[in-house]
């Protein structure tokens, strides 16, 4: 029966030779690590990443992040390749080749095609002197010493090492183009993450009819009647000129119970907070929020450039939105 021990230790000796594998890759970010960028921010087409077994999977996902990030970008099977699939590819894309070995057959199959129609060849391959890297105008160097597997046979300390210099080249690359987060969030708009940055508060605001205001002055009974109609547990309270004046929550109203306050006597005037915490319709929805998380309030008006509420939103209309 295995000790726990001896699970721990195998699991703590895997991650250590892959830090030394990814560590080892520092020294080797230099002028063809910058070439390869250059080549890829010059093509005028698709970045194309193809790559056999476990450097496949990790081309999948270095496709996947470079398309993220403001390079077009696609991962082809190069076993399909050679049947078919090579008609995915134009002369002015750009093939990113992975292997470890540098020798893969399907891939060194592809390569009298590649250069016969002159499209650019980046390689990332563990051998330097393998044929891919020598027929490639740029090599990403991902040699390590070797696997974490005690047999280092299976690739795991070269595929770690291959993940962090694709990501090192998306991230290089999306520096150099000025790549914002609003950006990255048009490639992710139906995410969480695409939601908290391309969502506006106009976006999810209440306004016209569905807006709750009263005149300064009102009385607060009919305030009420106003915020059970629309149903925001606020409402705004304007000047007579349009202006903001305050606000009236469900929490003013208890801190008025509170105080004793005869809710059919009084005015909207005597329990309102004066003007309170305001959003902008195009604000981020997102930075709303955090109007709300900085000051511990569940509600804000939306006014103009004027100070004149034009909306209104809560808690719940950002949980809805998805925001939180």
């Amino acid at each position: 029966m295995t000790h726990p021990s001896d699970l721990i230790q195998s699991a703590q000796r895997t991650i250590r030779l892959e830090l030394e594998a990814v560590e080892g890759l520092l020294p080797r970010i230099d002028a063809n690590f910058v070439r390869a960028c250059e080549l890829i921010l010059a093509c005028k087409g698709r970045v194309v990443v193809v790559g056999m077994g476990k450097s496949g999977h990790i081309g999948n996902k270095i496709a996947a992040t470079l398309a993220s990030t403001g390079t077009t970008a696609f991962f082809v099977h190069p076993a399909e390749a050679s049947h078919g699939d090579m008609g995915m590819i134009t002369r002015d894309d750009l093939v990113l080749a992975l292997s470890n070995s540098g020798s893969t057959a399907e891939i060194v199959t592809l390569l009298p095609l590649i250069k016969r129609l002159g499209i650019t060849l980046i390689s990332m391959t563990g051998n330097p002197d393998s044929p891919l890297a020598k027929a490639a105008e740029a090599n990403l160097d991902a040699r390590v010493p070797q696997e974490a597997c005690p047999l280092n046979l299976a690739p795991t300390s070269s595929t770690t090492a291959a993940l962090v210099l694709g990501d090192a080249l998306a991230i290089a690359l999306l520096e150099a183009r000025g790549f914002t987060a609003e950006d990255f969030a048009f490639s992710h708009p139906g995410g969480a993450l695409g939601r908290r940055l391309l969502l506006k508060v106009e976006n999810v605001m209440h306004a016209g009819s569905d807006l709750p205001q009263v005149q300064r002055g009102t009385a607060l009974k009919v305030a009420l009647l106003e915020m059970t109609e629309k149903g925001l547990g606020m409402t705004a309270i304007v000047e007579s000129d349009g202006h903001l004046a305050g606000i009236f929550t469900d929490g003013d109203l208890r801190r008025a119970l509170d105080r004793g306050i005869d809710i059919r006597q009084a005015t909207i005037d005597s329990v309102m907070t004066p003007h309170g915490k305001t959003a902008r319709a195009e604000m981020l929805a997102a930075e709303a929020l955090k109007i709300m998380e900085d000051h511990k309030i569940s509600a804000l008006v939306v006014v103009d450039a004027q100070d004149r509420p034009i909306g209104a939103l809560n808690m719940h209309d950002l949980l809805r939105a998805g925001v939180m």
